[in-house]
């Protein structure tokens, strides 16, 4: 068996390809990490470089993460190569003890390197992973078209957007009864929009980035995509409502007393701050 053949590079390549299939990943954008379980890690250790990478310093520290294990995509990498030369686009990489810098031990051919986005995902994963007692692993980011859409029109706050996501279609907020948080527009990869994101995440498993995108948060690959797909098509379709309809207020929308309904009926805690 190869190292490809293995279950969570399967689960990774799977994943980057659904998203390239949505539309989401014009060039290189998006990027995509998961968290490895100790079962993870002993069934890729075997394909491991017998001389790992240098250790470099990423100008965040989570003590919490110290010497896990990520799968990556690469920085300048391209989403619809995922599937094509997978150990060129994507690779695996250690955190040392101190919880503050990586190391490549998998992958990455050709002197690539983790996205430039690795440390905005690796200080939100420490921050999902205490918010569910260690169930998050998977956090996504993707250019999701409606979503960046609604960010040029919308007031960027966390309430209005959650609202109108929610009214839109029915099935919202089963799937994030919190809300989605939103995040300014901020120069992408740095430590600032790091730990502006990572405030949120203490809340939400899903921020919206204005004019940048979604970034998501869940246990496992299927889960968290299925969070973005969702929060992209109620986006969408609030777009096409919003172009045939125009500056008009919407004539049917699902009210705040069905959106209480729901959480009842689903037996699911809703954010109640965000309904009137």
């Amino acid at each position: 068996m190869s190292i490809e053949e293995t279950p969570c590079i399967q689960g990774f390549v799977r994943m980057c390809n659904d998203g390239w299939n949505q539309g989401w990943h014009e060039r290189n954008g998006g990027n995509l990490t998961y968290r490895m379980t100790d079962e993870d890690v002993a069934a890729v250790k075997p394909y491991f470089t017998e001389e790992p990478g240098n250790w470099v310093e990423m100008g965040v520290c989570a003590e919490d993460l110290a010497g896990q294990y990520f799968i990556t995509t690469g920085s300048g990498k391209y989403m619809r190569n995922v599937a094509l030369a997978t150990s060129d686009a994507i690779g695996i990489v250690e955190i040392n003890d101190k919880g503050d810098s990586y190391r490549i031990v998998w992958g990455l051919d050709n002197g690539g390197r983790p996205t430039s986005e690795f440390p905005t995902h690796f200080l939100n994963h420490s921050v999902r992973a205490k918010a569910t007692q260690g169930a998050n692993r998977v956090i996504y980011h993707a250019h999701t078209p409606a979503v960046i859409a609604m960010t040029n029109i919308l007031p960027l706050d966390a309430r209005t957007f959650s609202r109108e996501l929610w009214k839109t279609m029915t099935e919202c907020i089963v799937v994030f009864p919190m809300g989605v948080g939103v995040v300014p527009w901020m120069v992408p990869g740095g430590s600032e929009i790091a730990v502006a994101t990572s405030e949120l995440m203490k809340t939400y498993d899903a921020a919206i980035w204005s004019q940048h995108g979604l970034f998501c948060s869940g246990p496992d690959f299927d889960t968290t995509f299925g969070l973005m797909h969702t929060i992209e098509k109620s986006a969408q379709i609030w777009c096409q409502t919003r172009a045939i309809n125009g500056n008009q207020p919407f004539a049917n929308t699902i009210t705040d007393e069905g959106l209480r309904q729901i959480g009842k009926d689903f037996n699911i805690e809703v954010n109640e701050a965000f309904l009137d």
